[in-house]
């Protein structure tokens, strides 16, 4: 309404606005099984470490993730800290943490907001799963949990389903390790956040 009154004195005898219907597709009807699958490929096409797993099997794909990483600890936003039961992994409420101890500790383990096969795409919302910003921002390695229910597939839906978060809540959009180029187009990973990403799909 501003633009248009600002613009007023130019569009005078232009005639009424006209509604123009989005012509991009906003919904889809492919299946869990189909965005997993998609998801999948694409974050592996971004260099992005991917496990599809059912709930039962998660505890145990983390513990030998890190045993072969040699982690000991992890930060974690205080429900997974709470929920998850690891035998030789501790897992540290982030609350509790300061941030040199985030980038001591290294490693971060959240959920998500949701995900979307099309682009590859985790999305965190500083939610209870996702955790504090700087929880992903600081150690040079990310863990993230994503169950198949969380998956859509084109960006028009997620932003619909992340609209009720918009206005309260930052977002990061993660597609991949963190990573970025000179002017030369040389790749250089972990400048703006983790550099090594590593997704667990479970159903």
């Amino acid at each position: 309404m501003r633009i248009r009154a600002a613009l007023a004195d130019r569009t005078r005898g232009a005639g009424p606005a006209v509604e123009i219907e989005p012509s991009y597709r906003r919904r889809s009807s492919r299946d869990a099984r189909q965005l997993a699958e998609e998801l999948t490929q694409n974050l592996a096409d971004y260099r992005a470490g991917v496990q599809r797993l059912r709930r039962s099997e998660l505890g145990g794909a983390i513990e030998a993730r890190c045993a072969g990483a040699g982690i000991d600890r992890i930060a974690a936003p205080k429900i997974l800290a709470e929920q998850l039961q690891l035998d030789d992994v501790a897992l540290l409420d982030e609350r509790k943490l300061n941030r040199g101890q985030l980038e001591e500790i290294g490693v971060a383990l959240t959920g998500c907001a949701l995900a979307i096969a099309q682009t590859g795409t985790i999305v965190l919302d500083c939610g209870p799963l996702s955790g504090s910003r700087a929880l992903t921002l600081l150690p040079d390695r990310h863990l993230c949990i994503v169950g198949t229910e969380q998956i859509v597939d084109l960006v028009p839906e997620a932003i619909e389903r992340l609209r009720p978060t918009v206005a309260t809540q930052p977002l990061t959009f993660i597609s991949g390790p963190s990573a970025t180029s000179d002017i030369e187009l040389r790749r250089v990973e972990g400048v703006h956040g983790p550099r090594h990403l590593h997704v667990f799909i479970v159903s």
